[in-house]
């Protein structure tokens, strides 16, 4: 008993794994706990592959929206964003443009709001609008 006890901490420690999991993989692998690591590990990288879609489509839809008021002048989505930083970070006058468009932003009491858009149809039949979370940030003078 003290033994499997060992084996599960030592799998649970070394791949971020619950109890359960470390469990079924040292049963899966006959008690042998390097087995059960390479059987968790290949686990693991099967999911990264999956998670970079995740990330992919919860960043197609998180928007980027610049607003006065309660007009949105600007919306985009965070992947758009991001390429425009990189963008900014290699080209100088891409930077500068950032730069101004930032200032004027801030001249003209601006926000810029991050609001996820993800939603179910259930949520949407049953509530009948759209339901966004929101991170506002806002710069003033």
């Amino acid at each position: 008993m003290d033994d499997l006890l060992e084996k599960v901490d030592f799998i649970r420690q070394r791949m971020g794994v619950s109890y359960k999991e470390a469990k079924d993989a040292l049963d899966e692998a006959n008690g042998d706990t390097v087995n059960a690591l390479i059987m968790l590990e290949q686990e693991q990288e099967g999911k990264s592959c999956c998670s970079w879609g995740d990330i992919l489509s919860k960043g197609a839809c998180t928007k980027i929206r610049l607003k006065k008021g309660d007009a949105s002048l600007c919306e985009v989505p965070v992947g758009v964003g991001m390429v425009g930083i990189l963008g900014m970070l290699v080209s100088d006058e891409l930077a500068v443009l950032g730069a101004v468009g930032t200032v004027a932003a801030l001249l003209n009491n601006c926000t810029l709001e991050i609001a996820d858009e993800i939603m179910s149809d259930e949520s949407e039949e049953e509530v009948g609008h759209n339901m966004s979370e929101g991170v506002e940030v806002q710069i003033q003078t």
